[in-house]
């Protein structure tokens, strides 16, 4: 699978500020790729870098097959983005918007109408064409602003906060249609605060705190941050089986919570079976069984703990020294 988006150190400074931080990043065609990162990390920089609206201070990359700084135009024409606040022209309707911005890409005018058409079905917005886009309600601008950025067609989609402000029936309607996009091949970069939406429609994530800390599956990721072992829920409380547990040879640490019994173990695909067994035996009635698994939202908080104590260590070691 070629990349869609490469980049090499690509490092971003507005005067003393570091926004960005060399950069190092592939993306392949067809993925989604979340942007995960707390305010001021660097994702909408490093978005508008990708999408040839400023320049970097340094590296370079190559967005659908052009390179940055040597053919902008061409990058522009092959992405689409999504902006945390998109300028939609509130005095004219929904249908007058799109026709503007699809000429502007060069379209067709005899093809813009039938593309209209398209996203706005698609978007839930069809037979609201005629009304002034100032009327929308934010959720409705935030979907129009979708269709306007699909309009051309583009390779590569840039969505900062796609379903900020929509109502849950919007917003599932939304995250279907990125679903939608990735199955026709595009390639889709999503920058959220939303962890459970990235967990659910995210190939890879991506967290940032101005440069790229992890790059990594959703699972893979929660693998990294969670236990080795099993969660046990019973039909009883679990603190009376406690005991039993562990004194387990193979049981490293027992947590328990009401009537789940989080078990962590040595080795949990060889344990795991003697574990039940040994519940089972201690008359224990098992309703389910799972392996320990952190949310992503747990393990967004932890790296980024990690990553704070970690730059707030090495500036204090830097105080130390210039005393």
């Amino acid at each position: 699978m070629e990349n869609a988006i490469e980049t090499r150190g690509l490092t971003r400074r507005f005067g003393d500020r570091l926004a960005v931080d060399a950069l190092t990043l592939e993306v392949p065609s067809g993925t989604v790729v979340g942007f995960l990162g707390p305010n001021g990390a660097g994702k909408t920089t490093t978005v508008r870098m990708l999408a040839a609206l400023v320049a970097p201070t340094s590296g370079t990359a190559v967005v659908a097959g052009h390179r940055l700084g040597e053919d902008n135009d061409a990058i522009r024409s092959a992405i689409g983005i999504l902006t945390e606040s998109p300028g939609i022209y509130g005095s004219l309707t929904a249908r007058q918007n799109l026709r503007f911005f699809a000429r502007l890409h060069g379209l067709d005018d005899r093809r813009i109408d039938a593309r209209i058409d398209e996203y706005m079905a698609l978007l839930g917005l069809d037979g609201r064409d005629r009304e002034r886009a100032g009327e929308f309600s934010k959720g409705m601008r935030q979907k129009l602003a979708i269709a306007r950025a699909l309009l051309h067609d583009p390779s590569i989609v840039f969505l900062d906060e796609p379903t900020s402000a929509l109502d849950p029936e919007s917003a599932h309607t939304v995250r279907a249609f990125i679903r939608d996009l990735r199955s026709q091949g595009r390639t889709v970069l999503l920058a959220t605060h939303n962890l459970a939406e990235a967990d659910e429609l995210c190939d890879t994530i991506a967290l940032f705190r101005t440069r790229l800390m992890r790059l990594d599956t959703p699972a893979n990721l929660r693998a990294a941050v969670s236990g080795r072992g099993v969660r046990v829920r019973l039909a009883v409380p679990a603190a009376v089986f406690e005991p039993a547990i562990e004194t387990l040879a193979f049981v490293t640490a027992v947590h328990v919570e009401a009537d789940t019994l989080s078990v962590e173990l040595a080795d949990p695909p060889v344990d795991t079976p003697e574990l039940v067994r040994a519940i089972v035996e201690a008359g224990a009635p098992v309703l389910a069984i799972e392996p320990l698994a952190s949310s992503l939202e747990e393990v967004y908080l932890q790296l980024m703990a990690d990553a704070a104590t970690a730059e707030t260590s090495a500036v204090n070691s830097v105080r130390a020294e210039a005393a």
